[in-house]
Order: structure tokens, then C-alpha cells, then sequence
């Protein structure tokens, strides 16, 4: 086997960049998507595919593991399927990875929360995130990482194509803000964390500047050209459950801990030059539309 494998369970959005990192670098790359009719364009990405649940997880050829499943109520699904497998091999895997989310410190009423705070998830799935941190923690001798991501966006992830649709409305809830970060800069701290193994460590993964998300649609439109979208008082926008629960968390999350520990220098430092670092991108590739 390479001397250097990364099974990725759940191989998506924030997977597939870190895989853009590695693969160059002569790593093996091993991925799990449920969809089996996406395995092959996957497999043109230069990772090794395979459709699980259904097929066989070569756990034993890992050196490294990045889990990016969510859970659910009835738990892990990595865990509740392949538990005694991963317990067997996790003394001699050099890094595990796990996605968690910023969901895990609940509401903080707008102010600002570190890696030391204490969990208070305010919804389902934030407390399913909890559970199965913990559940991954309590393996002995896994060299886990812990990185709780704020809401991810990049290429073909984005308020551009909601602004350019017309859908796209400024929910307006007065004080609110949101934590984000461009899909490279999750790339390139998980990368920087396997450079750096710290197992136990926890880090949180967001941009220096949490937002208001009026403000990030607004500065979208403006880049467009396009008329600034509708604001929309937050009490009366017809928003779905899900939806409606992210506005019930409002916290600022400071990520000093990937710049002091890992080195880590943002790409995109804010919202502002994500998406104008977005925009330039389609127009060199020749997708813009204005």
C-alpha cells in the first residue's frame, strides 16, 4: 500500500478540495459516497471509489482517516457500522479527522466563543454532533482531530446563484451573524493539521469576520451589478424548519487556533474576498454571467 492513504468516509464538498491538496503530494486517496451513480465522476477526481453501505471499506490499508458523515439520532454511521474494525486499527493510523460543526456551542446571544467554551448545542442536530465527537474521542489509542466548521462555501457554493435567479432575500434579524469559511481554507487546515498531528486537538474553522447574512447578500448583488435583493423581516420570511433553526444561534467564533498552532494563513480572510476570489474564477474559466 502507499505509504500514505486517506480514507475518506462521506467523500464531498470539503473532502474532495483536501484530496486536490494530497493527491499531487503522491498520496492514495480512498473515498465513500453513498450515490453510486456519482462514483465515477469521483473516480476522475484520482481517488479510489467506493459505494458504501455496500461495499467493502479497506479499513486496513488506511494510514489516514477523515470522517465527514453526519450523524443522525440513532448515532455515527461510521462508528455503528464499522466500530470494532476502526477500534482494532486506530493505534497504528497516524491522523483521524473529524467534521464536526460550530452547531455544538448553541446560541451565545452574539458573543464570541473559542474551543474552551462549553457545549450547549440549541438544536437536534448540534446535540447529534456532540454525541458522536464524544463517541470518536472515547476510542483508545485513535489520533483524533476534531475541527468544527462554520457554514462552507466555494465554488458552486454560494449566494451567487440565488442572487442571479432572484430568489435571494436579505433576511433581516437585528444582531444576527453567521461564521463561514471558503472550501480551501478547510482544505488547507486539515492539511496543515496532518503535517502537524496534535491528537485530542480541537479546532474551530471559520473566516476572521463573522457577518451578518443580509450584508453577504448585498455585497454578492453588488458584485453582480445586479439590484440588491429584498429585505425581509426574519419574523415574517417564509423560511423552512431547517432554516429557521440556524437563525436561533448567534455567535461569533474566533479561530486563533488554526493561525497559533498550524500556522494556517487564511486565503480568504472574509466574505468579501471569498466571493470576489469566486467571481474572477468564473470569469477566467469563462462560466460568468452577470
Amino acid at each position: 500500500m502507499s505509504s500514505r492513504t486517506l480514507l475518506s468516509f462521506g467523500h464531498g464538498y470539503a473532502a474532495q478540495a483536501l484530496a486536490r491538496l494530497l493527491l499531487p503530494q503522491g498520496w492514495r486517496i480512498i473515498g465513500t459516497t453513498r450515490d453510486a451513480a456519482r462514483a465515477g465522476e469521483l473516480r476522475e477526481t484520482g481517488a479510489e471509489i467506493v459505494t458504501w453501505p455496500g461495499q467493502e471499506v479497506p479499513l486496513e490499508s488506511a494510514t489516514h482517516l477523515l470522517i465527514s458523515i453526519a450523524p443522525t439520532a440513532e448515532g455515527d454511521p461510521v462508528l455503528n457500522a464499522l466500530g470494532d474494525r476502526i477500534v482494532a486499527i486506530a493505534p497504528r493510523l497516524q491522523w483521524a479527522g473529524y467534521l464536526s460543526t460550530t452547531a455544538v456551542y448553541g446560541d451565545r446571544a452574539g458573543g464570541w466563543v473559542d474551543e474552551n467554551a462549553p457545549l450547549n448545542p440549541a438544536s437536534r442536530r448540534g446535540r447529534w454532533r456532540v454525541a458522536a465527537e464524544r463517541a470518536w474521542a472515547a476510542i483508545p489509542g485513535l489520533p483524533l482531530h476534531i475541527f468544527r466548521l462554520a457554514g462552507i462555501y466555494g465554488p458552486g457554493r454560494g449566494p451567487f446563484a440565488k442572487v442571479r435567479a432572484g430568489t435571494a432575500r436579505r433576511i433581516i434579524k437585528p444582531g444576527q451573524v453567521f461564521s463561514r469559511i471558503h472550501v480551501e481554507d478547510v482544505a488547507q487546515v486539515l492539511a496543515a493539521s496532518i503535517d502537524r498531528p496534535n491528537p485530542g486537538a480541537v479546532y474551530n474553522v471559520c473566516d476572521n469576520d463573522p457577518a451578518p447574512p443580509q450584508d453577504v447578500i448585498e455585497h454578492a448583488a453588488r458584485l453582480l451589478g445586479t439590484p440588491v435583493p429584498p429585505a425581509v423581516p426574519f419574523e415574517t420570511a417564509d423560511l423552512s424548519p431547517m432554516a429557521r433553526s440556524f437563525y436561533g444561534e448567534n455567535k461569533r467564533v474566533r479561530n486563533d487556533r488554526i493561525r497559533d498552532e498550524l500556522g494556517v494563513r487564511l486565503k480568504y480572510p472574509d466574505y468579501r474576498t471569498g466571493l470576489r476570489a469566486l467571481l474572477e474564477e468564473e470569469k477566467h474559466s469563462g462560466s460568468f454571467s452577470g
